[in-house]
């Protein structure tokens, strides 16, 4: 916005550069799995803002992948979930035909959780699905020795250094 601005265009330069969501800056890091995700089935949803507006499709799934859990692709990834700034407010119909494709095309996966990076996105799909939807570094940061996240909590899944995780869904 401020490319063009005499004033300012320097500085959003250096502010733009400088600008990365955290799976960009995540994937720069050793990250060591500590315990807990081993064979976990994750549902990655990319949210628009992100695939498309800032055109990252590939960092968070594979550092997920990188730390242990299997990530599979949702169908129709590229589809809005219903969210989409403020749809689910000032068009809930239409809002919620997107939630429902979305959520169908997630459940045919048959995933143990859906990760996230958008809490928008995070809070439409949840009210769909039964299946537990966590943010994304929520379960990088269990990964490598955090907690488990609070949405698999009872569950089947151990916080505990070490133990493997079973869940059925």
């Amino acid at each position: 916005m401020l490319r063009t601005d005499p004033a300012y265009a320097g500085k959003a330069a250096r502010v733009s550069a400088l600008a990365m969501d955290i799976s960009e800056y995540l994937s720069r890091l050793e990250l060591a799995p500590a315990r807990g995700p081993a064979g976990l089935t994750v549902a990655h949803h990319s949210a628009c803002s992100l695939q498309h507006g800032q055109k990252i499709t590939r960092a968070p799934k594979e550092l997920l992948c990188k730390i242990g859990f299997v990530v599979k692709d949702v169908p129709e990834g590229h589809l809005c979930c219903g969210s989409a700034g403020t749809y689910n407010i000032l068009q809930p119909e239409l809002a919620r035909r997107l939630r429902e494709r979305k959520v169908a095309n997630i459940e045919k996966l048959r995933p143990d959780v859906i990760a996230a990076g958008n809490i928008g996105c995070m809070t439409q799909i949840a009210a769909g699905t039964e299946i537990p939807v966590v943010h994304t570094v929520e379960l990088i940061d269990w990964a490598t020795g955090g907690p488990a996240p609070e949405a698999l909590t009872g569950r089947g899944v151990s916080s505990a250094a070490g133990e493997t995780v079973a869940m059925a869904m």
